[in-house]
């Protein structure tokens, strides 16, 4: 497993990071609405607020020195709420092809069973790494992007372009991170069973 490189600093609830992620969960349901009801200008607003924050509250956190046991569960969890929010938005409406989705929610099962094969053996969740954040903010700047292919015309053409690579990287680093998960996971199962 991933040698943390920050220790949690503070038990408070009601830091300024954490209030930031918890806006950003109570967005999703907003977000997921405005894509549904084609209100794509606003559903934009919303997400390019979600990302600022996302930056914004790992910044202040580590700056002020409020990293939270709290913040670092808020934190993934409306990554990947935005995610899936934004996947099945962009599938109900056609922009995104099925195949694309299920590859991403199928990274996601495999995931969870990770955690609950860590939960088994007393560990915790593994932490965010490098990749995983890369392959989030690659499929963040996609999700937008193809958003905004959904016309006619010059712009919606090279946002298609842009969105598409995004994508395309993204879903590769997002399974790329995956699999490094599991080899954790499996050097750790392997190591508690050596040592019994």
């Amino acid at each position: 497993m991933e040698v943390q490189e920050t220790r949690v600093q503070t038990d408070r609830v009601l830091t300024i990071p954490n209030i930031l992620s918890m806006a950003r969960l109570v967005g999703v349901p907003l977000f997921l609405w405005l894509i549904l009801q084609k209100h794509d200008g606003w559903a934009l607003l919303v997400l390019a607020l979600s990302g600022v924050s996302d930056y914004l509250d790992g910044k202040l956190a580590r700056r002020w020195n409020q990293i939270s046991s709290l913040g670092r569960l808020l934190d993934p969890a409306a990554d990947r709420l935005y995610i899936l929010s934004t996947l099945f938005g962009l599938t109900w409406r056609e922009i995104l092809p099925l195949w694309m989705t299920l590859a991403l929610l199928a990274r996601e099962a495999m995931l969870l069973v990770m955690v609950w094969i860590l939960r088994r053996h007393g560990y915790p969740p593994p932490q965010v790494n490098f990749l995983g954040k890369a392959a989030t903010f690659n499929l963040m700047y996609a999700f937008p992007l193809l958003l905004l292919s959904d016309g006619e015309g010059w712009l919606p053409s090279l946002a298609a372009i842009f969105g598409w690579a995004f994508a395309g990287w993204g879903t590769t680093l997002y399974w790329w991170a995956g699999i490094l998960y599991v080899v954790q996971v499996r050097r750790l199962v392997k190591a508690d069973a050596t040592a019994d």
